[in-house]
């Protein structure tokens, strides 16, 4: 009986191990910098282009309090840098968090007349569970190291196995 539950709680701590691999990343558009007009009009685009971006990580968008403000937007309204009908509109107190939701391409201008114009504009494009690089997880079951979905549904698997593995034993 204590291997059983020597094993499970081992087999318990691998799994939490293993969780914490599928937490959100942070990202600070801009950098140090933040979110303001850039000094050269590509420069958020060469920025999100040396990042990969997965669902569930964030964008911080970090700008003066009242100064400014992040709107997600359609593509077409991205190159004319048409403020009149975003998708979301997100103003906070210089500290605004985007969590990305859905893969594919996002686009993001500076609410503020004339900025995105000037350059302060975001495209960055979410890879799809299936394009995102695998989570390592421990063998121990064939449904254990599936690759059928998003890293979330093999810890889940994983879990139920965790379960109910002391009643094989009884």
């Amino acid at each position: 009986m204590a291997l059983i539950m020597a094993s499970s709680l081992a087999l318990g701590l691998v799994f939490f191990s293993a969780a914490g691999l599928c937490e959100a990343k942070d990202f600070v558009v801009g950098g140090q910098s933040g979110w303001k007009i850039p000094s050269s009009p590509d420069e958020y685009n060469r920025w999100a282009g040396e990042n990969r971006f997965n669902i569930g990580y964030i964008l911080v968008f970090k700008y003066p309090c009242n100064n400014d403000s992040v709107l997600e937007v359609y593509e077409d309204d991205y190159k004319k840098c048409n403020t009149k009908n975003p998708i979301k509109s997100y103003v906070s107190n210089g500290n605004t968090e985007v969590v990305l939701e859905r893969s594919g391409p996002i686009f993001f201008i500076s609410g503020q007349d004339g900025h995105c114009d000037n350059g302060q504009k975001l495209a960055v494009v979410v890879l799809s569970p299936k394009h995102t690089p695998p989570v390592p997880t421990p063998t121990l079951a064939p449904e254990a190291n599936s690759n059928d979905g998003p890293p979330m549904v093999v810890a889940a698997r994983l879990a139920l196995l965790l379960l109910l593995l002391p009643t094989l034993f009884y």
